[in-house]
């Protein structure tokens, strides 16, 4: 199988549970979720609010229907941005978001005329929350913030900018693409309003799962439009949740591998899992270090960050490294801009991009041992 090292983009491999339980849906009932009263469909309907009664738990929060389901973690980000920002909003983010919310916002920026404050960071990814409390203005609606940077893994200071964002009466979005799974999330005691996360990393689950957590009122405009499986008579999008936001057939069987997924998470345990990453994330750092010509980026310790290790040789090119640590030694990394420039631009990596180590739970310290190995002998 090799070694993999790009769970930060992907986590493999899945508990087995999870492919089972897809295989087992599909063959034995198959069936839509809300679009049937017989004795299969029934069964997709209880599959699914399952799910979502085990997702919302996970987080601390007890509206299961307001835990909508999204193919993944990017679908979620533009359900919330898109369906809150307006003509002339303001909006504070991080020096360290993906795409997934980038991109949109530069979007919303050209089509609603939003305006866009980019926090400044360290060159280690930290966030100085009263640098994100000096530039809310008037019109500011929203702050938009990863939990951890998927480039440099710095976990960001959620609970102090979500006691800004409460005093002063803004909409706090989380993007925990890079957390849900591995660090405990309390949406209430985070003041969280939105969290948007996806099935396919630290969760476990399936690619095409993930969603966004609404805990908050605000009257967010779908992103779609379309059949729900009830009110088909009635020519607008429903009102009420979980309806209003989800909209078309649910992936019933990506969310019975991600119902089993998160069950194998609670049975291991949220601080069991960080704390083996933990682990290896401090014998990863430690080991890396003796490479030659080696420069790693971000903070040099676990507990402030998730397992996300970027860094670069000397005179060779990351797409080479990694293409040569594939082709020659079976090891699995990730090379670029990991869609997500504006945290290279912070470490001056833009124009070069960067290797990224990406630990997930069943990763060893031997995989490090042999990884070390093969970037020095890569040098020689």
């Amino acid at each position: 199988m090799g070694i993999y090292l790009d769970n930060a983009a992907t986590s493999y491999p899945k508990p087995e549970i999870v492919a089972k339980s897809m295989y087992d849906f599909m063959i034995n009932n198959g069936t839509s979720s809300g679009r049937g009263s017989y004795q299969k469909a029934m069964q997709s309907d209880f599959l699914v609010y399952e799910t979502r009664k085990l997702i919302g738990d996970l987080f601390k929060f007890k509206d299961y229907k307001k835990v909508i389901f999204t193919s993944n973690v990017t679908e979620s980000l533009n359900l919330a941005l898109r369906g809150i920002l307006e003509e002339n909003d303001h909006v504070i983010t991080s020096s360290l978001e993906h795409n997934a919310v980038w991109r949109c916002l530069k979007t919303l920026e050209k089509e609603r005329n939003i305006t866009i404050t980019k926090v400044k960071a360290s060159k280690e990814g930290y966030t100085n929350p009263l640098d994100v409390e000096k530039e809310i203005k008037d019109n500011t609606k929203l702050i938009v913030f990863n939990h951890a940077s998927n480039v440099l893994g710095t976990i960001q200071p959620i609970d102090e900018i979500g006691k800004i964002v409460k005093n002063n009466n803004i909409l706090f979005l989380v993007d925990a693409a890079q957390t849900a799974g591995v660090i405990d999330i309390d949406v209430n005691k985070s003041n969280i309003d939105l969290l948007a996360f996806t099935g396919h990393k630290s969760l476990l689950g399936p690619m095409g799962t993930g969603g966004l957590i609404v805990n908050c009122d605000y009257d967010i405009k779908p992103l779609k439009a379309g059949g729900t499986g009830g009110d088909s008579a009635y020519e607008y999008q429903p009102d009420y949740y979980p309806n209003k936001l989800e909209t078309g057939t649910l992936n019933v069987s990506g969310i019975a591998g991600l119902k089993e997924a998160i069950k194998f998470i609670n049975k291991e345990t949220i601080q069991k899992i960080h704390k083996k990453e933990s682990e290896i994330v401090n014998y990863a750092i430690d080991k890396l270090s003796n490479v030659k010509n080696i420069e790693i980026y971000g903070p040099k310790k676990s507990g402030d960050i998730v397992g996300v290790i970027s860094f670069n040789l000397k005179n060779k090119r990351a797409e080479d490294v990694v293409n040569e640590l594939d082709l020659k030694h079976n090891i699995m990394l990730r090379a670029g801009l990991h869609c997500a420039p504006n945290a290279h631009e912070l470490i001056g990596t833009k124009e070069i991009g960067s290797i990224r180590i990406g630990i997930g739970y069943f990763n060893e310290k031997h995989e490090v041992d042999t990884l070390v190995y093969a970037l020095n002998e890569i040098q020689d």
